[in-house]
């Protein structure tokens, strides 16, 4: 069983990356996508619509059973939003603690399942959202991050705390904003902290096109290069080898990286 996280900064385009990837993998594999971000809109575009939330669907119902949590979308991909609680009250973590135990209990990880996807959020500062990697539930992790400062500085957060819990870094992904020298800056980025640039995804007005539709692009672009893009992303992320503990940046290091590219922005 592959078991991949994917991590990197709120609103960076992980959840769009991993359902095309999880689109793209349920041509041969069985896929199982774990939305672990309080907002619960991973799997939208493979479901078709917003699903109950794991936390949402326990107010009502103390027991429930596979079937109210784990629901079939696009390619027969299973799916599954932690949830979080209501805004401003509460853990926002709480939701990943509670799914991945809810999911233990119910037996689904010992189902027959090729590949696991887990989108996690990056810049909140949450144990919750480390449950992936602390609790072994994952066994190798990818970044997302744009060329943009925030983006890059969530990043090196992330690197710091997959280092902490001895995680595998297998990969960085660069999702393109359009800005100037992006992939170098991601690149060096990466060089930085010991990994790689393991996928490049440009930006595309059929992302957006087929997000308005809650489908993916491999859903509604089959054929395009977009789709393309996100298969050989899946590809290499399925037969990637070569992991490291990453090494990230100090602050004052960060910012004299970052400093050397601001002339290109």
């Amino acid at each position: 069983m592959k078991r991949i996280a994917i991590y990197g900064k709120g609103g960076i385009g992980k959840s769009t990356i991993v359902s095309n990837m999880a689109a793209a993998y349920s041509s041969h594999h069985r896929v199982l996508v774990i939305g672990c971000d309080p907002k619960a809109d991973t799997t939208r575009t493979l479901y078709g619509e917003r699903l109950p939330a794991v936390l949402d669907v326990l107010r009502e119902n103390r027991k429930p059973d596979a079937s109210e949590v784990i629901h079939e979308g696009f390619g027969g991909v299973r799916c599954v939003e932690s949830g979080g609680p209501e805004p401003g009250v509460g853990c926002a973590g709480r939701g990943v603690i509670v799914a991945m135990n809810l999911l233990e209990k119910l037996g689904v990880f010992e189902e027959e399942i090729d590949v696991i996807i887990y989108d996690v959020l990056g810049d909140v500062v949450c144990g919750g959202f480390a449950v992936p990697l602390r609790e072994e539930f994952a066994d190798e992790v990818y970044i997302v991050t744009s060329g943009e400062y925030m983006s890059l500085y969530a990043a090196n957060n992330i690197a710091r705390g997959i280092r902490k819990l001895r995680g595998k870094l297998g990969g960085v992904i660069c999702n393109c904003r359009g800005i100037r020298n992006e992939v170098d800056i991601v690149s060096e980025f990466a060089s930085r902290i010991g990994s790689r640039v393991i996928g490049v995804v440009p930006r595309s007005s059929l992302v957006q096109e087929s997000e308005i539709e809650a489908k993916t692009v491999i859903e509604s672009f089959p054929e395009s290069e977009q789709a393309e893009v996100y298969r050989k992303l899946a590809d290499e992320v399925y037969l990637n080898t070569e992991f490291v503990v990453p090494e990230p940046m100090d602050p004052e290091e960060f910012e004299e990286f970052f400093r050397k590219f601001r002339g290109d922005d």
